[in-house]
């Protein structure tokens, strides 16, 4: 029985230390997967902040000015001049569109349901007063609460 006790201990040994060898070989493998990924992050940031700069550097006032002055009568450009300028109501806007009969049985339903959740309160002190009606806050179309 002690025999047997020993050759199971030895054998449970060998493949504990087998699997800290397996782990050890991946653990590492991992590691230098992990550097070389941050290594190329690393690449492209550098190559990220090389095209911003570049980018910066094509788009200066002056160089597009003297590019847009070389290119004048090829690209028939205007000068630009105050009078090119005018109001907003002076746009020509596209027609609005013909509304469909469809969406009007839609809107009656929506405005069904936002009349349902409508409080109507009495004023109880003072003179008498007709029943007002609150519709409840609503969110503005930034996510505010509106009051």
């Amino acid at each position: 029985m002690r025999g047997l006790l020993y050759t199971l201990s030895v054998f449970a040994v060998v493949a504990l230390g087998f699997w800290a060898y397996r782990e050890g070989y991946e653990t590492r493998a991992t590691e230098r997967a992990v550097a070389s990924l941050e290594r190329q992050i690393g690449e492209r940031h550098q190559e990220l902040s090389m095209l911003r700069a570049e980018w910066a550097y094509l788009n200066r006032p002056d160089r597009l000015h003297a590019l847009a002055e070389m290119n004048f009568e090829r690209l028939g450009l205007m000068p630009l001049s105050p009078d090119h300028f005018a109001l907003t109501e002076q746009v020509g806007y596209a027609p609005p569109d013909v509304p469909n009969p469809l969406d009007d049985v839609m809107a009656d339903d929506l405005l069904e349901d936002m009349v349902s959740e409508v409080i109507i309160m009495n004023h109880r002190y003072g003179a008498d007063v007709a029943a007002t009606v609150i519709a409840p806050p609503t969110l503005a179309d930034d996510g505010e609460q509106l009051p």
